[in-house]
């Protein structure tokens, strides 16, 4: 089957629901070196896929604590991104960000910490779609987008934005 953005509709259902969480403290922004599964060798936000009966905030703080470590005091939804693949395999990813957090980010079999100023976040080791909302995310605006992949190829993309609080405080 051929994908096109229209699929990606009100009807349109994922295999999985997952999350996405990135914690900004300090002016940095923590990222991880996935270790495996969809993604592996790609740098990221923590986060994964929903449990049954799980919501998708307290699925995000759950997968930031098995990938790092961490306890995650609280967070905002900043977005949604829906992902299809030409290969039949979808995701429909809930994001958020947080600022506080309990612990030491430490590296674990699923992933490794890193820490990233804004601008010079590796956006050439990480998903295609990632430069095109990450930035203005940590600036401050909700997302939402969609996107067609064929493995790690972005074939197409629509993304739209509005105004939310800012994560990154001024200095």
């Amino acid at each position: 089957m051929q994908y096109t953005l229209d699929h990606i509709d009100a009807n349109w259902t994922a295999v999985h629901q997952a999350t996405l969480l990135f914690v900004v403290h300090a002016g940095k922004v923590l990222l991880i070196r996935k270790k495996r599964g969809l993604g592996a060798g790609k740098i990221n936000g923590p986060g994964g896929k929903l449990d049954t009966g799980e919501t998708a905030q307290q699925c995000a703080h759950r997968e930031v604590f098995e990938e790092l470590c961490i306890r995650i005091d609280d967070s905002s939804n900043v977005g949604r991104l829906r992902f299809q693949f030409v290969d039949n395999y979808s995701i429909d990813v809930r994001v958020f960000l947080a600022t506080k957090f309990h612990g030491t980010p430490t590296e674990t079999e699923e992933a490794a910490p890193l820490w990233f100023e804004p601008e010079k976040i590796p956006y050439h080791e990480m998903w295609e779609d990632d430069r095109i909302w990450l930035p203005r995310v940590l600036g401050g605006e909700h997302v939402d987008g969609r996107f067609i992949f064929d493995g790690d190829q972005l074939l197409e993309s629509d993304v739209k934005f509005e105004s939310a609080p800012s994560a990154i405080p001024a200095h």
